[in-house]
Parts: structure tokens; C-alpha cells; sequence
């Protein structure tokens, strides 16, 4: 039996909502203030040797022994960037999106958000571990945008 999870997490950044987004189309700069080990090459495709990856690129990374391959499936100007899995051995029909609001007093909040579904007995351990590991993954984001600007 599958079961349907979700996560919402949110973070602010003082940077211009620029930075954070060539920091979200560059796979290799993921490792560097995320929660994923590497950039796995050779099991990624299309990937933008300027680091402005676009819709259909596959980003493969390894967390410990894991690897997890996800393709980009929709790019808005510097507004919404989402994705997809393309191989995860724990969760099937991933989807995530990340939303980059603009904000009057300068900077941008980030909105990541995402559903999944998981075998049964995995949903109690998986829920709160993922929603714990992307909210790393959106401060991380955030501070990142921050020291670059």
C-alpha cells in the first residue's frame, strides 16, 4: 500500500532573488549548501556546462550511498523552478516545486514544497526526516544566496 506525503518548508534570503535562482540551475553548487554528498556526472544528463541547467536536464546525487536522479521539469524567470524523479529507490511519484517571492523590503522568500508517495511503513520514518532535510536544503539555499551576493 502506498502512501501520499508532502512537505512545505520556507526560508528567507537577503540576496536578490537572482542569485538564489542561478544558484537552483547550477547542479554543481547544490552539494556545496545542500544536503546531497555529490554531483554524480556520469549518471546526470544535459546538464549545462555553464551551470544554467534547463528543462529536461537530469541531476543525479548521491546522499551517502543513495543516488537520486531528478529531471527539471518547468523554469519561470527567476520565479518557479520544479522537478520530478527520475530514479529514487524509496519514493515514487516525486514532484517538487520552488517558488522565489520577491519581497518589498528587498531580498526573496523561498517557498520549496513537494509530494511523494511511499510504501507504508516508510511514511512515519520518511515524513518528518524529509521535511527536517529540506528545510536544510532551503536555508542552506537561502545563506548560500546570501554569501554570493
Amino acid at each position: 500500500m502506498k502512501m501520499k506525503g508532502a512537505y512545505d518548508v520556507t526560508a528567507r534570503s537577503k540576496a536578490p532573488s537572482s542569485k538564489v535562482w542561478s544558484l537552483l540551475l547550477d547542479a554543481h553548487s547544490w552539494p556545496q549548501w545542500g544536503t546531497v554528498d555529490a554531483l554524480i556526472l556520469e549518471r546526470s544528463e544535459n546538464l549545462s556546462p555553464k551551470g544554467r541547467d534547463e528543462v529536461g536536464a537530469v541531476r543525479a546525487f548521491r546522499t551517502g550511498r543513495v543516488v537520486t536522479s531528478e529531471r527539471i521539469t518547468e523554469l519561470h524567470s527567476q520565479q518557479v523552478f520544479a522537478y520530478e524523479d527520475a530514479s529514487n529507490p524509496f519514493m515514487k511519484n516525486y514532484s517538487a516545486r520552488i517558488l522565489l517571492n520577491e519581497e518589498s523590503e528587498g531580498g526573496v522568500e523561498i517557498h520549496w514544497l513537494g509530494e511523494y508517495e511511499v510504501a507504508f511503513g516508510m511514511h512515519f520514518i520518511l515524513r518528518p526526516q524529509l521535511t527536517r532535510t529540506m528545510q536544510r536544503m532551503v536555508t542552506g539555499l537561502a545563506e548560500a544566496a546570501e554569501r554570493s551576493s
